[in-house]
């Protein structure tokens, strides 16, 4: 696939996702893009890992709008704050060239994904049509044309 197929593809999927699934999508995209920040730093490309570090904090950016603190209410307090620290969290390493903190936050990210994950999981079970049961006692009927 080119890039410009994989483009499309991947703007098709943003468009067509539900709520938990984009949000599934921003944690696995913070985690990938600090992944590569961690590479990054490590092979001293830092002008590539200063782009990767931001772009995993525009995805931390994206998950705090997301917010919905009238549905969500402690939970979406809490989540304000934890989102808010991860985002200090990553300048404080970038100013600093602590690795470690980027490891935390991939750690906290990675929690906060798995839960959702689960979150996304069981909505889907609760959605899903039941099977259709058929009495096999009945005798079936020729359908005429």
């Amino acid at each position: 696939m080119n890039s410009h197929g994989l483009r499309a593809y991947r703007k098709t999927t943003v468009i067509t996702a539900d709520p938990g699934r984009l949000i599934i999508m921003c944690y696995e995209g913070a985690i990938n893009q600090l992944k590569i920040a961690k590479m990054k730093y490590e092979r001293k490309e830092y002008e590539a890992k200063y782009k990767a570090l931001t772009n995993a904090m525009d995805y931390i950016d994206e998950l705090l709008c997301s917010l919905d603190f009238e549905k969500g209410g402690d939970i979406a307090r809490h989540l304000q704050t934890l989102y808010n620290y991860m985002t200090n969290r990553l300048l404080q390493a970038d100013v600093n060239r602590n690795i470690e903190g980027v490891d935390e936050v991939i750690g906290i990210l990675t929690e906060l994904l798995s839960a959702w994950k689960e979150i996304v999981a069981g909505q889907s079970r609760k959605f899903q049509p039941e099977s259709i049961e058929f009495n096999e006692e009945r005798p079936r009927q020729a359908v005429r044309m």
